[in-house]
């Protein structure tokens, strides 16, 4: 009997991990270069030569031609003659200069730290935005980047055949990358007009956005809160588009909640630029939570790298901060010491488990209620249309008749959505402000 072929998959590859350590940068619970092993790893690579420990340099400023200095490049290069790696990743931004000078001195491809962040976005993508923002991050990467592609024409420059007018390759390439650059703006701005339209007709409810550092378990809150089947994994950047699902409160009333990429230390620029008409959907709601891993050793440092992407992003900060997976916290005194000097609201939770999920709930029914107006309503009892319309729109407190046939409903309901109700039902209704909001609404702040 003749076996049948086996389905094989393709080695990995293997990656030695080297990088510089800048005085501004703070250091890993992991030990340096934890992180980028990890990204490596999630790449679908493997690390090796980790065992002997990290290829770091520590340096005031980069070296301007190979970034680490001459003494680390001759140590990497004997890590590679020792482990074999198939490609090297540097843990920093290089310029195309120094990716080309390093490549000549290991004879070995070089990637970035912002290449192999790319490169995980490249995977991830699922829809048509995602794919296009993520191929416009690669374009902008690459254009800087093309003469290191076509090096190996150098040695024919000149020769037989290869002379002529026109224009050269790279010429020809820098054009029509330009060109795919253009279209994909283009596409990109169709699509972001689109979701525009869409998000303007859910104006009327009351929109909370989460962000927080990649694998946070921001997934794993939304499923929890609002019964969706988002994709859940334990691997960075799962989650690249914003995804937008009803939140039904405790007391009854609907709230939008949103989920979007996860942040990280040293974002790629061009990645953020190309993403930035999604995270700025996902930050102009009316509440924002900081979704935080409580129990991760680098926390802290997880915080402070999105508050910084934040400040890059928009003028505000989270109005609540969620530590998260408290069910794996060791120490509560870890989570005393991340809420020091913090003036939001902080929740404790785990998504996981459901513990603290109530208190969450109680947060928001409360900033819903200060950002909320408490109206008297009065329609004629036969017109159940108008008491329907009034019933969908906010919280009902109470209800009752009157003597001559009509219905009073008071109700709770955000202050945007008061002029609407008024303009639609006109004479039928007669409104009365008893309680007015407390709290002002961040796009009503935006728009002032």
């Amino acid at each position: 009997m003749s076996r049948q072929p086996e389905r094989t998959q393709p080695p990995s590859e293997r990656f030695l991990v080297c990088g510089v350590l800048f005085p501004d940068q703070p250091d890993e619970a992991g030990g340096p270069l934890s992180e980028a092993r990890g990204l490596v790893q999630a790449a679908g690579a493997e690390v090796v030569g980790a065992q002997g420990g990290p290829l770091i340099q520590r340096r005031k400023r980069p070296d301007s031609s190979t970034m680490l200095g001459k003494g680390k490049v001759a140590e990497v290069k004997e890590a590679m003659e020792r482990h074999r790696p198939d490609a090297i990743l540097v843990d920093n931004d290089l310029s195309p200069g120094q990716v080309r000078n390093l490549e000549k001195a290991w004879d070995k491809r070089v990637v970035d730290r912002s290449e192999l962040i790319l490169d995980i976005f490249a995977t991830r993508a699922r829809t048509a935005q995602s794919r296009i923002q993520v191929e416009l991050a690669q374009m902008e990467y690459l254009r800087p980047r093309l003469r290191r592609m076509w090096t190996h024409l150098e040695r024919t420059e000149g020769a037989i055949g290869t002379r002529g007018p026109g224009e050269t390759q790279l010429e020809t390439d820098r054009r029509l990358l330009g060109k795919r650059i253009s279209d994909l703006k283009a596409r990109l701005a169709g699509i972001e007009r689109h979701r525009q339209l869409q998000s303007q007709i859910r104006d009327d409810l009351f929109t909370i956005g989460l962000v927080g550092y990649t694998n946070v378990g921001k997934s794993t809150l939304l499923n929890r809160l609002t019964g969706a089947d988002e994709l859940v994994a334990d691997m960075p950047f799962a989650t690249l588009d914003t995804r937008t699902r009803k939140w039904k409160l405790l007391d009854g009333r609907i709230v939008l909640l949103s989920d979007t990429v996860g942040f990280l230390q040293r974002l790629p620029h061009h990645l953020v630029a190309s993403f930035h008409a999604t995270l700025e959907e996902a930050l102009s709601v009316d509440l924002l939570l900081h979704v935080v891993d409580g129990s991760h050793a680098d926390a802290s440092v997880q915080m402070a790298a999105v508050e910084e992407t934040l400040g890059g992003l928009t003028n505000r900060e989270a109005d609540v901060v969620v530590l998260n997976k408290v069910d794996r916290v060791g120490d509560p005194i870890s989570l005393q010491i991340l809420r020091e000097g913090r003036r939001q609201e902080i929740v404790h939770l785990s998504a996981h488990t459901g513990e603290g999920l109530d208190l969450l709930d109680r947060v928001i029914s409360n900033r819903l209620d200060a950002r909320s107006c408490v109206v008297s309503v009065s329609v004629s009892l036969a017109d159940g249309k108008s008491a329907a319309a009034l019933r969908n729109a906010g919280m009902v407190l109470s209800e009752h008749t009157t003597e001559d046939e009509r219905l009073i409903l008071k109700l709770r309901l955000a202050e945007r959505l008061l002029g609407n109700l008024q303009r639609m039902l006109g004479v039928a209704a007669e409104f009365k402000v008893l309680e007015p909001v407390r709290e002002r609404y961040y796009v009503d702040e935006m728009n002032a």
